[in-house]
């Protein structure tokens, strides 16, 4: 993942990614963001917890969001796309050498100290750190606690967010379609059919269509509420 800004602490998660929770991938964000300030856009990934792989965006995107962060997704097959991010990543785990670590923390640590002494000390710009070329970046433009979070963090903006997309399902032959691991029934006299459906902000409601564009049925999406989306779960 990259940010606009250098928010986003280098961390090592002690699994396999895609199975980290995405709420301790937002916990660590969060940490980042008050040390580093909440930066406008992030550049991502496809894959766990960020999206894309699916039509419709994820818990973790629409937090994102309602953040006021932009969301910029590499095509998939493309990482050279995000080659600085890539070779950052790269360098970091050959200095902290991770094969040298007995513990999670020592390399926790040792990512830290090489990420302090790349940003700081390592000459790269005219023989000057990036500390010291860009001195501006220590001090956040907007600035974030959890305090801050709690006041500002928008649901009309993941809504708008939500509403950019369109999913296709195909009915059971109880005439059911899921929508974040949730069961909306259209009809049975529909089943087995292709349906569209999107999120429609002023009602807060999914409109079910037909595949030639007729309504089906209109129901209120519970799920996506503030509370939900800032716990990461709208699956209930």
């Amino acid at each position: 993942m990259s940010a606009a800004a250098p928010c986003c602490r280098p961390t090592f998660f002690p699994s396999v990614f895609n199975q980290v929770p995405a709420t301790t991938v937002q916990s660590r964000l969060r940490d980042s963001f008050c040390r580093w300030g909440l930066p406008e856009a992030f550049g991502l990934d496809c894959g766990h917890p960020w999206g894309i792989w699916n039509d419709l965006p994820t818990a973790f995107a629409l937090w994102l969001v309602g953040l006021g962060i932009a969301l910029h997704f590499c095509p998939v097959g493309q990482k050279q796309l995000q080659g600085v991010v890539e070779k950052a990543q790269d360098t970091g785990q050959r200095w902290a050498e991770a094969g040298r670590c007995h513990s999670v923390a020592e390399l926790q640590a040792r990512l830290d100290e090489m990420d302090r002494i790349q940003r700081e000390e390592y000459p790269s710009l005219g023989g000057h750190s990036r500390w010291a070329v860009f001195p501006q970046l220590q001090q956040p433009l907007r600035s974030y606690s959890l305090a801050w979070e709690e006041e500002h963090w928008e649901l009309r903006r993941a809504q708008e967010y939500l509403a950019g997309h369109t999913a296709l399902r195909r009915a059971s032959s109880q005439g059911q379609v899921r929508i974040y691991n949730r069961r909306y029934s259209v009809g049975v006299k529909h089943r087995h059919e292709t349906v569209q459906v999107y999120y429609e902000v002023e009602t807060g409601e999914w409109v079910f269509l037909s595949a030639t564009g007729v309504v089906l049925r209109r129901l209120r999406a519970t799920e996506i509420s503030r509370e939900r989306i800032r716990s990461l779960d709208v699956s209930a």
